[in-house]
């Protein structure tokens, strides 16, 4: 894998090493590497069916690679649960945002909180003071977090009634409850309005300048030129290239990956 650019002294937080996935004997993800160090923001790109949301999905944990090695913050992860991986500080969004639309936004915020001493029986019976102060602390969290996203006004509302890009912030703030150290974010910017966009993108900004590490998959160049230092390009479920926004999207072979060079 070579042009890869140097990653300067912070540490790594992120590293996928030559990881692979079959199904059905088809390779969506075949020997992909990338790394992410500690507070970038990096792009992941590539045409239709490049493999990328499988990419996220081998970092996540809810697919598990055939071969390769995914490590988070130095420690090896791909045969860890996804559920291990959130409580090392890996959250991550969904393309296609789910809330649960009969319950409020912010019962929405409220079920993405991880490792609660209310989760148990045992913790609400022995210890009711803790799970009362804990219950406090993920309320206040959440009011924080939507009056961060904009999102304060709707609060007690039903999730149903969030526009296309209302849902993206939803989720957003539901990745954000368990305080991760680094965000996947799968395509923020699709189904979004212009006026909307912006604004999501100074959302991101602000979360990676609080120290947050962003790797995020975005058909938006517009988006990806502004918010990214470096750009991993994918096609047909490989590595293609690497390098700054503006001298990738020059490259003749990504050029070419979009126009036809790999399977859309």
């Amino acid at each position: 894998m070579s042009g890869r650019s140097a990653y300067g002294q912070a540490p790594v937080a992120l590293e996928v090493r030559d990881a692979a996935i079959a199904f059905g004997g088809v390779k969506a993800v075949d020997a992909m590497s990338l790394r992410v160090a500690t507070g970038e923001v990096i792009g992941l790109i590539g045409p239709n069916g490049a493999g990328k949301t499988t990419m996220f999905n081998l970092i996540a944990g809810t697919l598990r690679p055939d071969s390769g090695a995914i490590s988070i913050g130095g420690a090896r992860v791909e045969r860890e649960t996804a559920a291990r991986r959130t409580s090392r500080g890996l959250a991550r969004t969904f393309q296609i945002p789910r809330p649960f639309a009969g319950m409020t936004v912010l019962e929405n915020m409220l079920t993405a909180v991880q490792g609660q001493a209310g989760e148990s029986l045992l913790g609400n019976l022995l210890a009711p003071g803790r799970v009362r102060r804990e219950e406090r602390a993920a309320i206040e969290r959440a009011h924080e977090l939507l009056d961060f996203l904009q999102l304060s006004r709707l609060a007690g509302e039903e999730a149903r009634v969030l526009s296309g890009g209302q849902r993206k912030l939803l989720e957003l703030g539901r990745a954000l409850m368990a305080k991760p150290r680094i965000v996947l974010l799968d395509e923020p910017a699709a189904g979004v309005n212009p006026a909307l966009l912006d604004f999501i993108i100074d959302r991101i900004a602000a979360i990676n300048a609080e120290g947050i590490t962003i790797l995020l998959i975005e058909h938006n160049i517009e988006m990806i030129a502004r918010l990214c230092s470096r750009v991993v390009v994918m096609a047909a479920g490989r590595w293609l290239a690497e390098g700054r926004p503006e001298a990738v999207t020059a490259d003749p072979r990504v050029v070419e990956a979009y126009l036809g060079g790999a399977p859309a």
